[in-house]
């Protein structure tokens, strides 16, 4: 498993390029960025991970929740459609592989049944042009009230039925409602990238990696088990540059644990 940090958990009013070669020195093989929605930016990214040696590891959609496939209204629908092709062509300029997608929202004017029916109808308009670019649809589980067991999760990618359509699983969310070890083992093959946080119940507070709730040598042991070996993304609150390095040094702790 690889090293990897959400751009944007990188220290604000640095360049593109600066922050690529701060990820690079603390040890980090690649960052996930937010899916830019200007060329320029695109390629800034793309040249500070050529100059670095730094990869990017997936590419967030944050539009899913301005515009999310659930909505009743198909304007928005649409605007999310155009977000998540938008993403997923710069996930493939980027040589990322993966997008990171929030499926559905529920709300109180929108059901359980209706969040999950929505999602995958728009999801299936997706896929061709996934397959097209060899990009995998990664659904993350966020605070969103839906895919609320690994079972569930798992018959949701089934019954999509495509290769380019997987999980992104995130460790921290999960600890309010499950336990993210037997979320991985259920889960398996279909994890497509991982995010890393932690979390203390109690308080329902996230917190430093090493320093919440997870059981994070049963969580490795269960990467381990399903054949997960791909990055590992903390996405985490930095203040520092020094915060950068400690996060490092954690996932080191992390990855060093049997």
């Amino acid at each position: 498993m690889k090293k990897s940090i959400c751009l944007d958990s990188l220290p604000g009013g640095m360049s593109i390029l600066e922050r690529f070669t701060l990820a690079r020195d603390a040890g980090f093989a690649a960052v996930e960025p937010v899916a830019p929605a200007d060329d320029q930016t695109l390629d800034e990214l793309r040249s500070a991970s050529d100059c670095t040696g730094v990869a990017v590891a997936s590419v967030m959609d944050i539009a899913c929740w301005s515009y999310p496939f659930s909505s009743p209204d198909a304007a928005e629908v649409e605007k999310g459609l155009e977000a998540a092709r938008r993403a997923i062509d710069c996930a493939a300029a980027l040589g990322a592989g993966v997008v990171l997608i929030v499926p559905a929202v529920v709300t109180e004017a929108v059901t359980y049944e209706q969040a999950y029916g929505r999602s995958q109808e728009q999801l299936r308009k997706l896929i061709p042009l996934a397959a097209e670019r060899e990009i995998v649809l990664a659904m993350e589980n966020v605070w969103n009230k839906f895919l609320l067991s690994p079972m569930e999760f798992a018959r949701y990618i089934d019954e999509l039925a495509s290769e380019w359509v997987k999980a992104y699983f995130d460790v921290g969310n999960i600890l309010l409602y499950g336990f993210p070890q037997h979320w991985i083992r259920t889960l398996g093959p279909r994890i497509a990238r991982i995010h890393v946080k932690d979390f203390q119940v109690g308080p329902k507070a996230f917190a430093d990696l090493l320093q919440g709730d997870v059981n994070w040598p049963a969580v490795i042991a269960a990467l381990r088990a399903v054949g997960y070996d791909s990055y590992l993304t903390a996405e985490v609150g930095i203040a520092s540059l020094g915060d950068v390095h400690k996060v490092s040094q954690a996932l080191d702790k992390i990855l060093a644990m049997v």
